[in-house]
């Protein structure tokens, strides 16, 4: 029987299996707002067979977009306009839903990655960037403002308000994004957070922040909606974040009832040196899952069937997240149950489609037909 096929419970919140459609910015928003393009971007994901699907990065405030095409959840309007893609979706698809809140900020005002992704000056049209300290993210770029007493509150307010958005919404799970060099992430971190208060210079003053935010999240969700972070287990640069002070961290997310940890790893520096290669962020997922006990995410080059099944079995993280296999190929839950012997959910306009071979990749489903 495989493991990757097998559920998996999260507070109130069953998964089919343990694959997860990663959050992937698209970078085709209108004033926040999701677009025809994100109704079929996430249709084509939500009749994958995944377990569950989360919503790209989603700002918090305008502020906190990484480019002005990013997605948010601060209003009405922005709110309204993932109703409708979240509407859709429910008409044919029962998989689960989560979204991912963010805030980019010290890497706000960037373009997208078509463009160069380069930061977007406030004379080239961009906005003032924020962050803990005026410290800026590339050489010769101009730099963030220090966020004061005022503008930390502004920040952990808006998370509150986008997660309440998420909840009434219909989501079924929040992912909080302490990754990757966003905000929450250049808290932690010694390379972005040089501040001399309360939120800077020890490891928990560094973490201060990105628990409070987490907090106040987790007091305004339901008891039964499960509520994760992602995070980068190092910074891939010497002196920066690690994995031992990962660890420190996720006890303390632990402590305050966390649901997941998705364990990713770099983005706060174009410093990093990465040594890629197939599975190359699995031993930070995997020594998370053993110190702290709480479920992990693995991410970063899992692309074949077996080496997802062979992640789950062995135990080096609970699930499994996909984000380039699957929007190179959106039906990868299908073609992996079919090699692993298991079965996955299809919409029934497509129950006819598999082949013979897999005749029951789909159930014991019977199709009549005149």
């Amino acid at each position: 029987m495989s493991i990757l096929f097998s559920p998996f419970s999260l507070r109130e919140l069953t998964l089919p299996n343990r694959l997860v459609v990663s959050p992937m910015c698209q970078y085709s928003a209108e004033a926040g707002q999701a677009t025809d393009w994100h109704m079929m971007h996430l249709g084509q994901l939500a009749v994958s067979g995944a377990g569950l699907l989360c919503v790209e990065a989603t700002a918090v405030e305008p502020e906190g977009m990484i480019t002005a095409a990013d997605l948010g959840l601060w209003s009405d309007a922005t709110e309204q306009a993932i109703a409708r893609v979240v509407t859709a979706i429910r008409r044919y698809s029962p998989i689960p839903l989560a979204i991912q809140l963010s805030h980019a900020g010290r890497k706000a005002s960037s373009g997208a990655p078509w463009e160069g992704g380069q930061l977007v000056s406030v004379a080239q049209g961009g906005w003032q960037t924020v962050g803990p300290s005026a410290v800026p993210h590339k050489e010769g770029e101009s730099a963030p403002l220090a966020l004061d007493e005022a503008g930390l509150e502004r920040i952990r307010t808006a998370f509150v308000a986008s997660a309440k958005r998420a909840v009434r919404l219909g989501f079924q799970a929040i992912e909080l994004h302490a990754a990757h060099g966003y905000l929450l992430h250049q808290f932690l971190s010694p390379l972005a957070n040089q501040r001399s208060d309360a939120y800077g210079g020890s490891l928990e003053n560094r973490m201060r922040f990105p628990l409070e935010v987490f907090d106040a999240v987790r007091a305004v969700v339901p008891d039964g909606i499960p509520v994760g972070v992602r995070v980068s287990a190092t910074d891939w640069v010497e002196g920066g974040w690690d994995l031992p002070q990962t660890l420190v961290f996720a006890r303390e997310l632990k402590t305050r009832n966390c649901d997941w940890i998705d364990v990713s790893s770099g983005g706060v520096s174009p410093l990093q040196k990465i040594a890629l290669g197939p599975g190359y962020q699995l031993p930070f997922a995997e020594v998370v899952k053993r110190e702290v006990g709480l479920p992990t995410i693995a991410v970063g080059l899992v692309t074949e069937p077996r080496q997802a099944e062979q992640i789950v079995a062995s135990g080096q993280a609970d699930m499994v997240a996909m984000a380039r296999a699957m929007l190179y190929d959106p039906r990868w839950p299908w073609h992996a149950a079919a090699e692993l012997g298991a079965q996955v959910s299809a919409p029934k306009q497509y129950w006819r489609c598999n082949p013979h071979q897999y005749k029951h990749l789909f159930g014991d489903i019977q199709f009549g037909q005149r």
